[in-house]
């Protein structure tokens, strides 16, 4: 077996990255990942990513929040130490709007810092994972996972012919900065 793991095909310019990928999806080549130095629009269309679902998390985080809150006040206010103030109700809702708010956002903020970190695996401390250091510069780097791949000149032959200004088989998984 190969000690390559990954065919990277660097690119100078966004608009003929994109067309190595139609040339490589034309040709049922896989691609494991794009590495790019800015937003693309539309890219995640053309290599069929799923929406996030960060959305849903955020929502989740900030039911949590609420309910947090509001259970909290009704616990302390209602049960736990009730107290007359004026003749109101223990629990008026209206008067608690603002923590609840406030509980709310924090619940979400939180929450959405902690699904970044373990989605992106980017916890403090840990090295980060890079395929190309100059991905984040100024090259454009398409991935091919070489084990899919049966003959490898043909790719790097379609990558040249889409612009390629480089071609590299990486034979380790990820590049460390150290």
């Amino acid at each position: 077996m190969s000690k390559i793991k990954y065919i990277l095909g660097l690119f100078d310019d966004p608009d003929q990255m994109m067309h190595g990928i139609d040339k490589l999806q034309e040709n049922k080549i896989g691609i494991y990942d794009v590495y790019t130095p800015m937003p693309i629009h539309g890219i995640d269309d053309k290599l069929g990513i799923k929406r996030s679902r960060l959305g849903f998390v955020a929502f989740c985080c900030g039911i949590t929040g609420t309910a947090t809150a509001l259970g909290l006040m009704y616990f302390t206010m209602s049960y736990d130490w009730p107290m007359n103030i004026g003749g109101k109700p223990n629990f008026a809702v209206a008067n608690f709007i603002p923590i609840t708010f406030e509980l709310t956002v924090l619940f979400c903020a939180l929450g959405m810092v902690a699904a970044f970190f373990y989605a992106t695996h980017l916890f403090p401390g840990r090295a980060p994972r890079v395929m190309e250091l100059r991905a984040s510069d100024d090259r454009f780097v398409i991935a091919i996972d070489a084990s899919t791949v049966t003959d490898s000149t043909q790719v790097d032959s379609l990558l040249k012919e889409a612009g390629a200004v480089e071609i590299k088989h990486n034979d380790r998984k990820y590049i460390s900065y150290e």
